[in-house]
């Protein structure tokens, strides 16, 4: 900083501090403080004091500990001892009030979510409440042992009341909380979306919405969340699908259109084949056990399907493969680097036209032995629960 800028701005301070008014009272504060040492020493001088260094060291002991150290007296001596040591105590607890306000409104901006999240990265964001949240939040946890209760966000605009009274069981009392729309951005921001990692969006019923309020509220977040984090993996709940092609155009990682599940699950009950015991198996939340999908070791890249069965021999069953994992961004970025090798603008372009025409974490089931596996490619297994004793009749 220059000299002329650093004088300029003690000026600007200076002007700033005159215009206050509490600039003034503290002035005329220290001024009868200072007034009232003087007089305590002029009528205490040779009675209980020895010189004027014991007047200051009365001052200091009654208005900062708040009693006497030094016995005065005479009747003007007490008095103004007195209004030292009441100014003091006002002072001081006025002080410590504020500060301990501080501290409060702190806690309950943070309890009720209106506080900037900080020191969070590759967290987990789950937007949205409904009824049987517990239990979306407990299968979330189990199914993920990656993701600690301390590393998942919520987001939402229910009762405070409600989050609440998740955050005072002891398995969740780690959960960060942001209120708000998770659809705008000041929101987000606050839940540190540039800093996420994965996000699930479920149908918000916080409000009296409609279903169609709800799923375009969902495709307005994952557009808000891909503009600003291109890399964050958006898994997203619809009830009509008629959105679907507005969250594949936001490169929308899963979609999960819930209402499409429950008649699928429905009609297969109706076989009387037991389909839907089938499907709870394969789709229950331990992490262990059921579908599974886990990555491809990078040396089975280029090989075959029939190669990569063949090494199996942990207890799973390999099924398919799932084709084109990971979100848009990453594969584009991909792409990017790779033609790079080859400074070709058709290349580039051509790329680019494939990523973008590729269907995101798309699944393929028993393909031939000779199917080729690529790239962003991960296998499908199907694992049975340890120690599951079959009775036959």
């Amino acid at each position: 900083m220059s000299k002329k800028s650093f004088l300029r701005s003690t000026k600007r301070t200076l002007l700033a501090l005159l215009k206050n008014p509490i600039t003034y009272i503290v002035i005329a504060f220290v001024a009868l403080m200072v007034v009232l040492i003087d007089i305590v020493w002029r009528y205490e001088a040779g009675v209980t004091m020895e010189n004027y260094g014991d007047s200051v060291w009365n001052f200091l002991i009654a208005f900062v500990a708040g009693y006497y150290d030094i016995c005065v007296v005479t009747p003007i001596g007490r008095f103004c001892s007195f209004i030292i040591l009441i100014s003091g105590i006002l002072l001081f607890s006025t002080i410590t009030g504020k500060i301990a306000s501080m501290f409060m409104e702190m806690q309950m901006k943070k309890d009720k979510g209106l506080k900037q999240l900080k020191n969070l990265k590759n967290h987990f964001l789950l937007c949205g409440y409904r009824d049987g949240f517990e239990k979306i939040l407990d299968t979330v946890l189990r199914s993920n042992p990656d993701i600690t209760p301390d590393m998942v966000v919520l987001i939402n605009d229910t009762a405070s009341e409600n989050i609440e009274q998740i955050k005072n069981q002891p398995r969740f009392k780690d959960l960060q909380y942001v209120s708000g729309d998770f659809s705008e951005e000041e929101t987000l921001n606050r839940a540190l979306i540039k800093d996420a990692e994965r996000v699930l969006i479920i149908a918000d019923r916080s409000k009296n919405f409609s279903q169609m309020e709800m799923d375009s509220r969902t495709v307005l977040a994952a557009l808000t969340m891909k503009n600003l984090n291109p890399s964050l993996y958006i898994a997203a709940e619809l009830y009509d699908s008629k959105f679907q092609k507005h969250l594949e155009m936001a490169h929308c990682d899963e979609i999960i259109l819930t209402s499409d599940y429950e008649y699928s699950l429905l009609a297969t009950a109706s076989s009387g084949m037991g389909y839907s015991n089938v499907i709870r198996e394969l789709i229950g939340d331990d992490a262990d056990s059921g579908i599974l999908i886990e990555n491809i070791s990078p040396s089975f890249i280029g090989k075959t399907y029939g190669e990569l069965r063949a090494s199996i021999s942990n207890g799973s069953v390999l099924i398919g493969l799932l084709l084109n994992t990971g979100n848009f961004y990453r594969r584009r970025q991909d792409a990017l680097r790779e033609a790079q090798k080859n400074p070709d603008v058709k290349r580039i372009i051509d790329n680019l036209k494939k990523v973008k025409s590729l269907k995101s974490n798309d699944p393929i089931l028993a393909p031939a032995d000779d199917f080729v596996i690529q790239r962003h490619t991960k296998a499908i297994f199907v694992k049975g629960k340890k120690n599951d004793s079959v009775e036959v009749v």
